[in-house]
């Protein structure tokens, strides 16, 4: 018996040595190693040298770049979270109807979350919204002057924005989902007490979707705080700094000047930022999310 167990537990460890060899060697090594030269000065050319809290000094103090860094993610981060769930669950509304072809409709409306991050579509994106690009020349047919989407910096962010809108794909899908499973019954009582369709949203969709609300709300905004591809292929930060992100700064300092140890402080600050943040989401669920299980709230 004895024996027999011990088989089998070399056996399942053997089924987790892959996972466990890759989370220690690319999640686990990586993540220490940055908090330590966080507190050096490297640049890969010469041995980390330890300069204590000076990266955090410096990033707080004398880098230009991190404020502007900073307040334009906190701008992408409101702009794109809230416009992408409420998009997302207004397409998963429309295609919760009983419609023909509505399969279709389904698969075509997940596209854009397919595609939507490639480097190609960040590209046709920017050849979408430039001077000269196909919007501006579609609003020319109706005598509308052209936009300088990508040239203005007080638009410009805007225009980055509405890519990271457009692949709400997965979000609908999970709000979709939890459509479907809310009991039909409770809209027909609530026809029968004379309930209109915006009261029935407000006190039976919403509620029955909140836990899905909140997981989408969490997961949107820590990929919101880490964007890069699309703001970097569409303007590269610009004009004017107007599109440069937090992740545009710690790219440009690993990779171009490759000062690893400050690049590593800028990351930690990233991560406390959206554990802050994530942090406030997780708080107020509790006066938001309703769990079917426990009669109320979680």
């Amino acid at each position: 018996m004895t024996a027999s167990l011990k088989r089998k537990d070399l056996v399942g460890l053997l089924y987790v040595l892959p996972w466990l060899i890759g989370f220690l060697v690319f999640k686990l090594y990586p993540f220490v190693m940055s908090l330590v030269y966080s507190f050096c000065d490297y640049s890969m050319l010469k041995p980390p040298r330890f300069v204590g809290l000076y990266n955090f000094i410096y990033m707080f103090t004398k880098d230009e770049l991190f404020p502007k860094a900073l307040f334009n993610t906190l701008k992408y981060v409101i702009i794109t979270v809230p416009l992408k769930i409420s998009f997302a669950l207004f397409v998963a509304i429309i295609l919760n109807m009983k419609l023909s072809g509505i399969n279709l409709f389904r698969t075509v409306y997940y596209l854009p979350s397919i595609f939507g991050g490639s480097v190609a579509i960040s590209i046709l994106w920017r050849f979408l919204f430039m001077k000269e690009g196909i919007v501006n020349k579609f609003l020319s047919l109706f005598g509308i002057e052209g936009i300088n989407w990508l040239g203005d910096p007080k638009i410009a962010i805007f225009s980055v924005s509405f890519l990271a809108v457009w692949q709400f794909g997965s979000s609908m899908v999970l709000f979709l989902a939890r459509l479907k499973e809310i009991p039909s019954e409770l809209y027909e009582a609530a026809l029968v007490d004379g309930a209109s369709r915006l009261k029935m949203f407000a006190k039976i969709t919403l509620p029955m979707i909140s836990p899905i609300m909140f997981f989408n709300l969490v997961m949107q905004t820590i990929n919101a705080f880490q964007e890069f591809t699309g703001p970097y292929i569409i303007t590269g930060g610009g004009p004017v700094n107007s599109t440069y992100l937090l992740s545009m700064l710690i790219y440009d300092n690993a990779f171009k000047y490759f000062r690893m140890g400050y690049a590593a402080a800028l990351s930690w600050v990233q991560f406390v930022i959206i554990l802050i943040f994530t942090a406030f989401i997780f708080r107020s669920s509790t006066y938001w999310t309703y769990y079917e299980y426990d009669e109320g709230r979680f």
